[in-house]
C-alpha cells in the first residue's frame, strides 16, 4: 500500500525547524530543503472574512504552496494613532483580522509572503497610505524624512510585533517579507533618486521588531539596483511578458541567487470609462510555463483579485502631471481577470495553473480536492420605497465648519482631527445674488468631480457618457466654467458637492501630494471670488447612514438631482451570492445595511456590484443608493457581473 503524500508543512518541518527561506544559493531552500515557490496574490482586505478559508483552499487545490498579501496602512491606522486589526471599530474592521488570515493560510497548508508597506500600490486608495499624512503639509512620503519615518515607525512597531510571531521559523506561515514596493519606479533623473537611507531605515525597523525571515524587493529589472539594497535584499521581478529577458537581467544584478517573479500579472485592472480588461488565456499559459521552465519561482498577481470595497479604489495619473490632469480612477471591482474571479469562480486560467504546477513540481505533496463551484442567484427586483433629498442629507451632517476659502477634505477637523479620508465634501454658501447668465468658475482643477446646485436644483450636467468627463464637473478641465441660467436670483443658496473618486496609488513621488475637494484655487462668480463657505463632510460612515431620518415616500425621479434612495431586501431562505445590477442608474454609491459596497457609473465598464452572501442577514436588509443624477424605480440583481462601456 502506497504511503500518503505528506502535507506541505509535514514535508518542510518534519524533524523540527532550523532555517527559514534561504536565497544564499541559485535556488531557494526552506528549512534546508529545495523549494520552488508557487504563490498567488490574495488580499484579505478585498475578500469577505467568511470566504478566506474557501479561497485559500482553492489556491492550495491548484497546487500553490504560498499566498501573498499586502497590508494596507490606511485600513489598519484609519485615524492617527488609532489602530484596527479586527476590533478597532472602523467600518472595515471585519476585514482586518490579519493574524487570523495568516493562521488560516497555515491551516490550509499554505506558506505566506507578506508585503507590509508602508507603500503597497495595489490599485488601492493612496497606495495604502492613510490620508491623514497629508495634514502634514511638508511631509515627504517614501523618503527618510524624519517627519514621515516617525509615523512609519509607530505603525511598524505595532504591525511587525504581530507579524513577528507568525514567522516560519517561529512556527508560523510567513516565509518572506517585502521591503517597500517598486521603489525603482520613483526614479526621475531631473528630480529624484530613490532614497537608500529610507530603505536602510525600513530594514532596521524590521530587524528591531525581530523579523528574521528573507527580505526582498520587487521591481522591473530594467531599474537595476536603484530601488534596492543588494547587500540585504533579494531582488525579484514584476512583469507581464518576456520572462527570459526579465530573469536574465535579474541574474546580471545578483549572481548565484534564486530567480523569482514577485508579480506575474495574470490580467489587469479597469479604470472608469475604459473597456473591461482581459488577458488572453493562451498567452497567459505560455508565459507561466516559460517562467516555470526557466526555472523560476512565481507569485501570480492577482490569483484572486476581490473587491475595492467602499471608497477604497485607487487611481493612476497617466501623464506625469501633479495637478490631477491625467487622473484615472479605478473601478470597485478588482476582478483582474484572475484565475479565481471576484466572486471566487474557477476560470480556464485556474485549470491551466493547476496543470502546469503538476507538470513542473518535483515534490509529491498532498493536494486537497478542488472545492465545489460557488452558487449564485439573481434575486427578483425590489422597488425603491423611500427617498431622502440632499437638503436633508446635508442637514444631517454631524460636523460643519465655516471657512473664508474652500479647504480640501483632508483638513476638515473631524475623525479625531485626522481629517476626512473618503466620500464627498460639500461647499455651501447662502445669500448669493445670481444675475441672469452668471458664470461660476472653479479655479484650477476639481479633485475629482463636482455637482453644482442652486436652491437645491442641479445645474451641472449629468454624466451620461465617457466624453462628458471632458466638460464641466470633472478633473480634465482646468478653470472650468458653468453658466447658471437665465433666472435672476436674490438670497440664493449655492452648493458644490465634490467627490473623492480615489487617490493616486502609483507614480513619481510628487504625484502623491494629492488633496481632494476644491483647493487649487478659489471659486468665482462672474470673475469675483466667493468667500465665507460652510463646509461639511459626507463620508457615509455606517453609524451616520443608519441614523438618517426624514425619509419620504418615493414617487419617482423625473429631474436630475443628488439624493438617497432606499429599498428593503427581505431574506427568508439561505442567502446566496449575487450581484446588484446598477445599469439603469447613472452614478453614485450603493450601501448595504450601512456598509458601502462600492461605486457605480453608467459610463462603465463596471455595471454591477458584488454582494456576497455573508453580508445578507435573515429578515430585512436595507439597500440605500446615493445617486448623483437619475434614480431608477427598482433595484435589480444579476447572477453574473455586467461589463459595458458607454
Amino acid at each position: 500500500m502506497a504511503l500518503a503524500a505528506p502535507t506541505l508543512y509535514n514535508y518542510y518541518t518534519s524533524g523540527g525547524i532550523s532555517n527559514g527561506l534561504s536565497a544564499n544559493q541559485p535556488h531557494f531552500t526552506l528549512n534546508d530543503k529545495n523549494i520552488t515557490i508557487y504563490s498567488g496574490a490574495m488580499h484579505y482586505f478585498r475578500v469577505p472574512r467568511a470566504y478566506w478559508r474557501d479561497r485559500l483552499r482553492r489556491m492550495r487545490a491548484a497546487g500553490l504552496n504560498a499566498v501573498e498579501t499586502y497590508v494596507p496602512w490606511n485600513l489598519h491606522e484609519p485615524e492617527e494613532n488609532n489602530f484596527d486589526f479586527g476590533k478597532g471599530g472602523s467600518d472595515m474592521e471585519d476585514f482586518l483580522h490579519l493574524e487570523e488570515f495568516l493562521r488560516t493560510a497555515k491551516e490550509e497548508d499554505l506558506f505566506a509572503i507578506v508585503r507590509p508597506g508602508p507603500y503597497i500600490c495595489s490599485e488601492w486608495e493612496f497606495g495604502g497610505f492613510p490620508s491623514w499624512l497629508l495634514r502634514y503639509k511638508n511631509i515627504q512620503l517614501r523618503t527618510s524624512q524624519q517627519l514621515f519615518m516617525q509615523h512609519v515607525a509607530r505603525y511598524f512597531n505595532v504591525l511587525l510585533t504581530l507579524l513577528a510571531t507568525l514567522q516560519f521559523t517561529k512556527g508560523g506561515p510567513i516565509i518572506a517579507f517585502q521591503v517597500e514596493n517598486e521603489y525603482g519606479s520613483t526614479e526621475r533623473k531631473d528630480k529624484f533618486v530613490p532614497d537608500k537611507v529610507y530603505l536602510e531605515e525600513l530594514r532596521q525597523l524590521m530587524v528591531n521588531n525581530k523579523i528574521v525571515e528573507l527580505l526582498f524587493t520587487s521591481d522591473a529589472p530594467m531599474h537595476g539596483t536603484v530601488g534596492t539594497l543588494p547587500k540585504y535584499f533579494l531582488q525579484t521581478a514584476n512583469f507581464a511578458n518576456n520572462p527570459e529577458a526579465e530573469f536574465d537581467k535579474l541574474k546580471t544584478l545578483q549572481k548565484d541567487k534564486p530567480t523569482m517573479a514577485m508579480e506575474f500579472w495574470t490580467g489587469w485592472f479597469d479604470h472608469w470609462s475604459e473597456n473591461h480588461h482581459t488577458r488572453n488565456n493562451t498567452e497567459f499559459k505560455d508565459v507561466l510555463e516559460r517562467i516555470l521552465k526557466y526555472p523560476a519561482s512565481v507569485n501570480m498577481y492577482m490569483f484572486h483579485g476581490g473587491t475595492n470595497w467602499g471608497f477604497l479604489n485607487g487611481a493612476n495619473i497617466n501623464d506625469g502631471s501633479i495637478d490631477n490632469r491625467g487622473y484615472q480612477p479605478d473601478t470597485t471591482s478588482y476582478d483582474y481577470d484572475a484565475p479565481l474571479t471576484e466572486a471566487g469562480d474557477y476560470t480556464e486560467k485556474y485549470v491551466m495553473v493547476k496543470s502546469l504546477i503538476a507538470k513542473y513540481t518535483k515534490i509529491n505533496l498532498h493536494t486537497p480536492q478542488t472545492p465545489a463551484e460557488n452558487l449564485r442567484i439573481a434575486y427578483p427586483p425590489i422597488p425603491i420605497t423611500q427617498q431622502l433629498d440632499f437638503e436633508e442629507m446635508f442637514n444631517a451632517v454631524d460636523m460643519k465648519v465655516q471657512r473664508i476659502h474652500p479647504i480640501p477634505m483632508e483638513f476638515m477637523p473631524i475623525n479625531n482631527n485626522s481629517g476626512q479620508s473618503y466620500g464627498y465634501i460639500v461647499y455651501r454658501k447662502e445669500n448669493v445674488t445670481i444675475r441672469p447668465d452668471s458664470v461660476l468658475e472653479i479655479g484650477g482643477r476639481v479633485c475629482d468631480t463636482v455637482m453644482v446646485l442652486v436652491n437645491g436644483v442641479l445645474l451641472s450636467k449629468p454624466l451620461l457618457k465617457s466624453q462628458d468627463l471632458n466638460g464641466f464637473g470633472y478633473w480634465r478641465t482646468k478653470n472650468s466654467k458653468l453658466n447658471l441660467g437665465t433666472r435672476d436670483l436674490e438670497d440664493a443658496t449655492l452648493e458644490l458637492i465634490v467627490e473623492n473618486w480615489g487617490r493616486n496609488n502609483f507614480g513619481y513621488l510628487d504625484q502623491f501630494r494629492q488633496y481632494k475637494g476644491i483647493w487649487q484655487d478659489q471659486i468665482y462668480l462672474n470673475k469675483q471670488g466667493l468667500y465665507s463657505w460652510e463646509i461639511g463632510s459626507l463620508d457615509f460612515k455606517k453609524k451616520w447612514t443608519l441614523g438618517l431620518k426624514n425619509w419620504r415616500t418615493f414617487e419617482g425621479n423625473w429631474m436630475p438631482q443628488p439624493a438617497m434612495y432606499k429599498a428593503v431586501f427581505t431574506m427568508n431562505a439561505t442567502a446566496q451570492d449575487t450581484y446588484i445590477d446598477m445599469s439603469d442608474w447613472y452614478k453614485g454609491i450603493v450601501i448595504f445595511n450601512g456598509f458601502v459596497l462600492g461605486r457605480y457609473a453608467r459610463i462603465g465598464p463596471q455595471q454591477s456590484l458584488y454582494l456576497p452572501a455573508p453580508f445578507i442577514k435573515q429578515g430585512d436588509n436595507e439597500i440605500i443608493v446615493f445617486e448623483h443624477f437619475y434614480a431608477a424605480n427598482t433595484i435589480k440583481f444579476t447572477k453574473d457581473p455586467i461589463f459595458k462601456t458607454v
